[in-house]
């Protein structure tokens, strides 16, 4: 079976360029590399995501609910433990109803 080349998309682009600055194996893979800064924000961002599509919800609903602030929470991942930064709504349970 030939397998077809896949074209270069933006994030080979971006990783790509990442990369080009985090070179050495400390760099990519350390307590404070690359993959661990990048799977932080992915979460945050997907934790955010999740929260902007639940308020947007229940404001469609006519519910009334709001931001309110950030939690810090430690989680135990590949890369070792990593604080993250959990969006907080003024309602009760939005993010675990998802």
């Amino acid at each position: 079976m030939v397998r077809k080349k896949q074209e270069p998309n933006r994030v080979d682009s971006l990783l790509e360029e990442l990369l080009e600055e985090h070179q050495t194996p400390e760099e990519i893979l350390g307590e404070s590399g690359l993959l661990k800064q990048l799977t932080k924000r992915l979460i945050e961002g997907a934790l955010a995501g999740i929260l902007n599509h639940n308020l947007n919800k229940q404001a469609e609903e006519g519910k009334g609910n709001s931001r309110n602030g950030y939690s810090r929470k430690t989680v135990q991942c590949g890369q070792g433990k990593m604080e993250l930064s959990i969006p907080r709504d003024r309602g009760r349970g939005t993010l675990s109803r998802c």
